[in-house]
């Protein structure tokens, strides 16, 4: 049997910039070779596009980079191309056909519609929701408008435009504090994933910085109530009838689930099961996929919640291409149900031919 060719994108200009390598290298160590030819394919922060032929280990550290033999190449938007145009060192250029694209890039310009609007026009099947999913969830206040319209609990929340606060700052903070009463309140910037850019404010006083460290990340600011509740997630998989994994439950090492906690502190402990009733179970399970299926996900997406001691369900955000490090929940979650290591990719592999009507 032929081999079919898949490429693996990775780095980015990000701020997950770094956990998008570390995420690749746990994929890439997955394919299963027998089966496909890996092509790799590095962004770095700057925007430069690389082919990379070294070893994986290289891809983590960030030293693939420094490869001497690295050659600039990009996917062309021609379906007459199909696949990437390497510019070799002497200025010739050579064409690759690609099969399909596991774009393992965590938020902006990658996990946003960006790089899957460019896939859609190369006509080259790809891991993962389409454009307007990514983009819908990508964006939290557009994620949050469409859950509500769906009718599914969430925290409440008010938003406003770089340009709105920056022309009256006091007329929004009273916006806020008419909108959602008490604090402690969450900022968020609109667009920013691994909780970028997000800040727990205690007070007015706190408020205001924590507006101007979410406009760093993006020009639009979401503002939500602090809900107290167990953090749960759900990893789901498939595309038109998805398959949604027994919850998990985070323990944050820190005051709330941030960057640090999720990728360098330790001491954040997971339980899978989650530590909810199986009553709480079923339903954060079939909430999950109505949000999945309600904003258009495919191929993959973790769908996170707060679940209060009341028993009330609010979901948070949904990640269309959550992180498969080592210490990843959405892996450890489909381990948990029995979906693990290069099943898993190569289910995704599936899943990405399936919406392209086309043959594994």
């Amino acid at each position: 049997m032929q081999k079919k060719r898949i490429a693996v994108i990775f780095g980015g200009k990000s701020s997950e910039h770094e956990v998008s390598r570390v995420s690749a290298s746990y994929v890439i160590s997955q394919i299963p070779t027998e089966k496909y030819e890996i092509v790799t394919i590095g962004i770095t922060k700057e925007g430069r596009w690389f082919l990379y032929e070294g070893d994986t280990a290289s891809i983590a550290d960030g030293s693939w980079e420094n490869n001497a033999n690295n050659r600039t190449a990009f996917i062309a938007p021609a379906p007459s191309v199909g696949g990437i145009i390497i510019i070799n060192k002497d200025g010739s250029t050579e064409k690759v056909k690609l099969d399909v694209v596991f774009p393992v890039l965590h938020g902006k310009n990658g996990e946003d519609g960006t790089l899957q609007g460019l896939l859609e026009m190369s006509e080259i099947p790809y891991v993962g929701c389409g454009v307007l999913a990514s983009a819908e969830c990508m964006d939290k206040v557009s994620t949050n408008i469409m859950l509500e319209h769906s009718g599914i609990d969430q925290a409440a929340f008010t938003w406003f435009y770089s340009s709105d606060f920056r022309a009256d700052p006091d007329k929004c903070i009273a916006r806020v504090e008419k909108d959602l009463g008490a604090y402690p309140l969450f900022v968020k910037p609109a667009n920013a994933g691994s909780s970028v850019g997000i800040t727990k404010a205690h007070s007015r006083e706190e408020l205001v910085p924590a507006i101007e460290k979410a406009l760093k990340e993006d020009s639009r600011i979401l503002i939500e109530e602090n809900i107290i509740g167990k953090e749960v997630e759900c990893a789901v998989l498939g595309n038109e009838n998805p398959f949604v994994s027994t919850p998990g439950q985070i323990v944050p090492a820190a005051e709330f689930y941030d960057y640090d906690a999720k990728y360098n502190n330790a001491a954040s402990l997971l339980y899978i099961p989650a530590k909810i009733s199986p009553e709480l179970t079923e339903k954060v399970k079939q909430i999950a996929a109505k949000a999945y299926t309600s904003l258009g996900c495919e191929g993959l997406s973790r769908v996170d919640f707060f679940v209060t001691d009341e028993g009330r369900i609010l979901l948070n955000e949904i990640n269309t291409l959550p992180g498969f490090t080592a210490i990843s929940m959405y892996p450890k979650l489909m381990a948990s149900s029995g979906i693990e290591g290069s099943e898993l990719i190569e289910k995704l592999i599936d899943l990405a031919f399936e919406r392209a009507g086309k043959n594994v």
